[in-house]
């Protein structure tokens, strides 16, 4: 029977989205098939559901996520009674339901539905879908204690009417009474209750937003400057001096149009940093000359500036009243909506109370979801190098929202706040260093030449290596500042990997350092290795590879099940590449009697039941294999790119193993999502207690 979880309400402004986005997530973790149902809508795009279909790939015909319009709600109620609403609603829930392992149910938003007790409705609902419920109350500009009451009121409304009742959600509270409210709550209530703080950059308008709400031309900006959310409201009347005092950071400056000298200050401030603003709006529809528009445009290149034809006053007034909202075109709310959400959730015990059914399968997202959830559960620091370049900066601020792990962006500091400022990324729990005047490339210089001294390596030429960001970043692992390494996205493979092979080195168990990717199917994850590393592994080196690729396949929760890749499977055949892999297999099975391996053996053996049943029958690995191992770097790269491109699958990786600590690779066409996953991975074997680096 599908599962099925219902989130409502009691009152309109409650922002229940941020729940709606984190229940999604907590369902899309633990089954593949996740439909989504809005029993009553509002005329126009449902701006929600685009956002959960963009970012879960829901595959959803739209046409099937609607009950009805509420307009033919009322009138259905109204003529023939709730009996006759309900009974129509669950008919159409139920043809959702019947195509998925479990269904999202959002629950009506009290804004303008001419519906009489909405709150009874959704509790009818609910029941009648088999859905449990989680309530959600708003807190915004509340009292503690009139939060707590409105709480236990809602449980016992919801619960008395039936409702089977997950937990409750006390969103937006006042970040100074957040505390407080919650631990009076977990001390009165029989169920879960969870507040989250109110989140102003969740309800700011973007640039982009105010554009179109205010129907402005965009003079100056790019869809990054677009993007930034519009955090507070800056009306330039002042002097200059003045003015500049009165900034705040992410603010929008409201300003006349023949203000020019307001606009290149504003700008200016911007450009330094101080502070970092969302953009300006010039009104009275007056546009500074072409000059003055250059001038901004070199000043702070992509911040919006934006001309509007009415006065400041109501401008401001519209201003006012704007409200930002969650939708596909605002991706870093999501990720600001999902931070919070799992920073005051406990998403674990959620999970197990929602209990979704599970079918087994394991598919690209649940994966990327396992890992970043892993990752979250024992955070460690990552030293990112290239802390200059955009896609690193976008990856950081998806990693920090979200709480993944600790960050140490390497460059030129000032470069780094400017470049994060025009994308209106916030920095400030990231550790920002140059290398170039940082006070450890001394010590780092000493270190470094003391370890390459048998290379001819002095303490002279070692200062001028260590102020390399790879080399620099490299050091900080190794001593004990960051516990792994993520570069490659403007660096070349050997840039990256050589300073690691030249100052970590391998484990002492490990004969060579090796890759694995992560290949993640429609509805599994095979382990790939190695495909990035070493050309012609020997019969030693390519049981090490087997035994480093099972270790790092059971880390990240997949059950090792390894096979030996040849175009012979069994005795079949012979020749120098059958035997290399017949003796690798005998060398892996010494070193790890405990695992299970197959080999030599061919692929389509390796992974269908049906060959392996013909082929090897009685196997543990044929036809189940996990973990490929493939006999030289030829076949494997050409391999996991066939399949990649042919069969559609994600190719996490390359995964670097048998460092002591560990750094990983990017590719230089890397995209945002890459290098989230490639650092959750890195702070994932950076939790192995035999990687852990040491404190300073």
């Amino acid at each position: 029977m599908t599962r099925s979880v219902y989130v409502t309400g009691i009152d309109r402004g409650d922002g229940r989205q941020v729940v709606d986005l984190g229940v999604m997530e907590l369902l899309t973790r633990q089954v593949d098939r996740v439909g989504v149902f809005r029993p009553l809508v509002h005329d126009g795009p449902d701006r929600l559901f685009e956002l959960l279909r963009s970012r879960y790939r829901l595959q959803q015909d739209p046409a099937t996520v609607y009950g009805m319009a509420y307009q033919e709600a009322s009138t259905l109620q109204a003529e023939r009674g709730t009996d006759e609403l309900v009974s129509a609603l669950v008919d159409r829930f139920h043809r959702v339901a019947r195509d998925y392992d479990v269904v999202l149910v959002l629950g009506t938003d009290f804004a303008d539905t001419q519906l009489p007790d909405e709150l009874a409705l959704n509790a009818r609902l609910a029941n009648e879908f088999g859905a449990s419920v989680i309530p959600v109350v708003g807190a915004r500009k509340q009292s503690a204690e009139s939060v707590l009451a409105e709480t236990r009121n809602a449980y016992r409304a919801y619960a008395g009417l039936g409702c089977d009742v997950l937990a409750m959600v006390a969103n937006r509270a006042a970040r100074e009474d957040r505390d407080e409210i919650a631990g009076r709550l977990t001390d009165r209530m029989p169920v879960p209750c969870y507040v989250l703080p109110d989140e102003p950059a969740l309800s700011a308008p973007t640039v982009s937003q105010i554009a179109a709400a205010l129907g402005a031309k965009v003079l100056l900006g790019d869809d990054s400057g677009l993007a930034r959310d519009a955090l507070d409201f800056v009306f330039g009347g002042a002097m200059l001096p003045n003015f500049l005092a009165a900034l705040t950071p992410g603010c929008l400056v409201v300003t006349p149009g023949d203000r020019a000298d307001l606009v290149v200050g504003s700008l200016a401030a911007h450009s330094a940093g101080t502070p970092p603003i969302a953009g300006v709006l010039l009104t009275l529809n007056e546009v500074p000359s072409e000059e003055i528009l250059t001038l901004a445009a070199r000043l702070a290149p992509g911040t919006p500036v934006l001309s509007v034809a009415g006065t400041s006053f109501p401008t401001a007034g519209q201003l006012f009243s704007l409200e930002g909202r969650m939708t596909a075109a605002t991706p870093r709310k999501a990720e600001t909506a999902l931070g919070l959400f799992e920073r005051y959730v406990d998403t674990a015990d959620l999970a197990r109370r929602v209990s979704a059914p599970s079918g087994g399968r394991v598919t690209p997202m649940m994966f990327e979801h396992k890992l970043l959830e892993q990752a979250r559960s024992d955070k460690r620091r990552v030293v990112l190098p290239e802390g200059t370049e955009e896609r690193v900066l976008h990856a950081a601020e998806v990693l920090l929202r979200r709480g993944v792990c600790d960050l140490t962006l390497l460059g030129p500091v000032d470069q780094i706040r400017k470049k994060a400022a025009d994308l209106g990324i916030d920095l400030a729990d990231c550790q920002l260093i140059d290398p170039a005047t940082s006070e450890l490339r001394d010590s780092f210089a000493e270190k470094y030449a003391a370890l390459r001294a048998h290379k001819g390596v002095t303490v002279e030429l070692a200062y001028d290596v260590v102020s390399d960001v790879n080399y620099f970043g490299t050091l900080m692992v190794q001593e004990g500042l960051a516990d792994g390494m993520v570069s490659g996205s403007v660096h070349s493979t050997a840039a990256t990997i050589r300073p690691a092979f030249e100052i970590i080195k391998t484990k002492p168990d490990s004969a060579i350092v090796s890759s694995v990717f992560f290949m993640c199917l429609a509805d599994k994850v095979l382990v790939y290795g190695d495909c990035a590393v070493n050309p012609d592994p020997n019969a030693e080196q390519l049981a090490d590879i087997a035994v480093e690729s099972a270790a790092t396949a059971a880390q990240f929760g997949v059950e090792p099940r390894i096979a030996m890749l040849s175009y012979s499977t069994g005795t079949s055949g012979s020749g120098a590449d059958v035997d290399k892999v017949r003796e690798a297999t005998e060398l892996a099975r010494e070193h790890r009697p405990d695992l299970k391996i197959e080999g030599p053996i061919q692929y389509d053996a390796a992974v269908d039941a049906a060959v392996a049943a013909t082929k090897l029958p009685g196997s543990e690995v044929a036809g189940q294999a996990s973990v490929l191992i493939f006999p030289d770097l030829n076949t494997g790269n050409n391999t996991y790119k066939a399949v990649q491109r042919s069969a559609g699958a994600i190719a996490v990786g390359p995964v670097l193993q048998g460092l002591r600590k560990p750094v990983n690779d990017l590719s230089r066409g890397a995209l945002v999502q890459d290098i989230v996953t490639t650092v959750a991975i890195t702070a994932i074997q950076a939790q192995a207690p035999t990687e852990r680096a040491p404190q300073q």
